[in-house]
C-alpha cells in the first residue's frame, strides 16, 4: 500500500504579487508590493513616495509614511513585483509545465486589484474577471484542481492608503463584495478557497522586534480582528450559496521548540506559539476566541468588547480545512545569552545545535513537520494541507539549460517522508503544494536569487533576463515522487 491517500493533491503554490507581473496591464490597480523596492539579504526592501511639493522619499513601512506622502512609483527604483515572473503572458506555459510534473493541484491567487482596480467600485474590472477565468480553464484542461486564495498580501492600494487598511472596519464589506464577485463568476472552475494567506501576520511584529510600543502592536490586533470577521462573513456565505465549495483558512507556521528543559522556556515557547500561530487558527476552526487571546487584549490595552462583539459572527464562519505554510522551526528561551539563529527566517530565535540551517539561515526541520503536523491534527480534527514549504536557494543554470539542484532533492525528500510517518500517525493529510514551484519574487527581500523552484527562471535580480523557463533536476524528482504517489523519492 502507499503511504499516502490515493487522492493525495500534490502540486505547488505561487502567489499573484511575486508571481503575476503585468501589475498596470488590462486596468489591475497597483497594490502596496507595487511601490516596494527590490533588496537583497544584507539591504532592507522600500516603500517609495512622493511629497506634495514632489520631492521623493523611501520608508521601511508604512507607519512610517511622512504626513502628506503618497506612495509613487519612481523613475530611479526597481520594482521586482511589477515583473514577477511574468505569469501573466506565460501562463499557457507554466501550466503545462504543471502538468507535465503531474500536478493535480495548483495553490494560486487572485489579484484583487485586478478585479476591483481601486477595490471600492460598483463593477468589476471584466477583463481581469477574463484573465483569471482563461487561467482556470487551461487549468482544468489538464485536470489539475486551483486551491485559491483571495487575499495574499495584495490589498489594493486605495484601501491601504485611502481607508486604512485592514484597521477600517469598512474593508470589510468590500473584501465581501469581492468575493461575492469571484464566487459567482468562478462558481463551477474552482472547489477549494482560502480566504487569507498566511493570516498571523498581522499579529507577528513583536517576534521581530520584541521592544516595540503597545500602541504600534494594537492595531495589529485590530487589523486581525477585521479579517477574521471578513472570513467568517464569506465563508458563511459559500456555505449557504456554494455549498459545494470547501473553505480553508491559511496561518504561517511558525512552530517552536523550547530551548532547554527550563520550565520557563517550556511554558514561554506554549505562550509564543498560542499568541503567534493558535490565536487566530482557533477562531477559523472553532469559531470564537481562545481564553488565552484575552491576555493579549489585557497585554495591550485593548477593550475585549471590540473583539466579543462580533462572537456570532465568528461562530458561523469556520473553515472546512486547516492549512499552512512550513519552512522551519526555532527554539524560545527566556535566557538572553544564547545564540540567535540566522538572519532571513520567518521569526529570529534560537540556535538548535540539532539541525543544519540553509544559505538564508532557515532550519533544515523535516522532524519539525511531522511534529507540527500532529499537534494541527490533535488540535482540530479537519483536514490539513501543508500549502508552502521549501528551500530557498542559489542556483546555477549550466551551458546546457540544464540546474543541478541536489540540496533541494535533499530537502523535499526528507519533508516528504515526514508527511508520510505524519499520515501514519493518524493525520488526515490531504495536500501538499510546495511554495514557488517556479521561480518568483522573494517576499521578504524581493530577490530572484533565493530560488525555491522546481522550474527556472531566467531572470536577475535586476530584472534582465530571457524569462525563459528551464526544468531543475528537481522537476524530474518531483515527477517521478507524483507518478508514484509519494513512493519513489530516490
Amino acid at each position: 500500500m502507499s503511504r499516502f491517500p490515493k487522492d493525495f493533491f500534490w502540486g505547488g503554490a505561487t502567489a499573484a504579487n511575486q508571481y503575476e507581473g503585468g501589475w498596470n496591464e488590462d486596468g489591475r490597480g497597483p497594490a502596496l508590493t507595487d511601490v516596494t523596492t527590490g533588496a537583497t539579504r544584507q539591504s532592507k526592501r522600500y516603500l517609495t513616495y512622493t511629497m506634495p511639493d514632489g520631492t521623493p522619499g523611501k520608508c521601511r513601512t508604512n507607519t512610517e509614511l511622512p504626513e502628506g506622502a503618497r506612495y509613487a512609483v519612481l523613475e530611479d527604483c526597481y520594482y521586482p513585483n511589477h515583473i514577477g515572473a511574468d505569469f501573466y503572458h506565460r501562463y499557457k506555459e507554466d501550466i503545462a509545465l504543471f502538468a507535465e510534473m503531474g500536478f493535480n493541484m495548483y495553490r494560486m491567487s487572485i489579484s484583487w486589484s485586478r478585479i476591483f482596480p481601486k477595490g471600492n467600485e460598483k463593477e468589476p474590472n471584466k477583463k481581469g474577471l477574463e484573465f483569471y477565468r482563461n487561467v482556470f480553464l487551461e487549468l482544468k484542461k489538464y485536470n489539475i484542481e486551483p486551491l485559491v486564495t483571495i487575499c495574499h498580501y495584495d490589498t489594493p492600494l486605495f484601501i491601504v492608503e485611502e481607508l486604512g487598511d485592514w484597521c477600517n472596519s469598512d474593508t470589510i464589506g468590500l473584501f465581501e463584495t469581492y468575493c461575492h464577485t469571484i464566487f459567482e463568476e468562478y462558481k463551477d472552475l474552482v472547489k477549494y478557497w482560502l480566504t487569507f494567506n498566511e493570516i498571523n501576520c498581522a499579529i507577528m511584529a513583536p517576534s521581530f522586534y520584541p521592544d516595540l510600543p503597545d500602541e504600534v502592536v494594537a492595531p495589529g490586533y485590530i487589523k486581525l480582528h477585521n479579517q477574521l470577521v471578513a472570513s467568517a462573513k464569506v465563508v458563511k456565505y459559500a456555505h449557504e450559496k456554494y455549498p459545494q465549495f470547501r473553505m480553508g483558512c491559511m496561518v504561517a507556521g511558525l512552530f517552536s521548540y523550547p530551548l532547554t528543559c527550563d520550565p520557563k522556556d517550556v511554558l514561554a515557547t506554549q505562550q509564543k506559539m498560542q499568541d503567534y500561530f493558535y490565536y487566530p487558527g482557533d477562531v477559523m476552526v472553532r469559531g470564537e476566541y481562545p481564553a488565552y487571546a484575552k491576555k493579549a487584549w489585557k497585554k495591550y490595552h485593548m477593550d475585549a468588547a471590540f473583539f466579543e462583539k462580533d462572537a456570532q459572527v465568528l461562530k458561523e464562519g469556520c473553515v472546512d480545512f486547516f492549512t499552512y505554510s512550513y519552512y522551519c522551526t526555532s527554539c524560545h528561551t527566556t535566557h538572553t545569552d544564547e545564540e540567535k539563529d540566522g538572519v532571513g527566517n520567518l521569526s529570529i530565535g534560537y540556535k538548535n545545535k540539532y539541525i543544519e540551517y540553509s544559505q538564508w539561515g532557515w532550519s533544515i526541520d523535516p522532524d519539525g513537520l511531522r511534529y507540527s503536523l500532529n499537534e494541527i491534527w490533535d488540535r482540530y480534527q479537519v483536514p490539513v494541507m501543508v500549502v508552502e514549504n521549501g528551500l530557498g536557494a542559489l542556483d546555477t543554470l549550466e551551458e546546457d539549460g540544464s540546474i543541478h539542484d541536489p540540496y533541494r532533492i535533499e530537502y523535499m525528500r526528507k519533508h516528504v517522508d515526514a508527511m508520510a510517518d505524519a499520515i501514519s500517525d493518524g493525520v488526515k493529510l490531504i495536500a501538499y503544494t510546495p511554495w514557488g514551484c517556479v521561480d518568483l519574487v522573494s517576499v521578504s527581500t524581493g530577490e530572484m536569487r533565493k530560488r525555491y523552484g522546481l522550474i527556472y527562471v531566467d531572470l536577475d535580480d535586476e530584472g534582465n533576463g530571457t524569462l525563459n523557463r528551464y526544468r531543475k533536476d528537481s522537476f524530474y524528482w518531483y515527477k517521478k515522487c507524483i507518478e508514484t504517489n509519494g513512493d519513489d523519492l530516490d
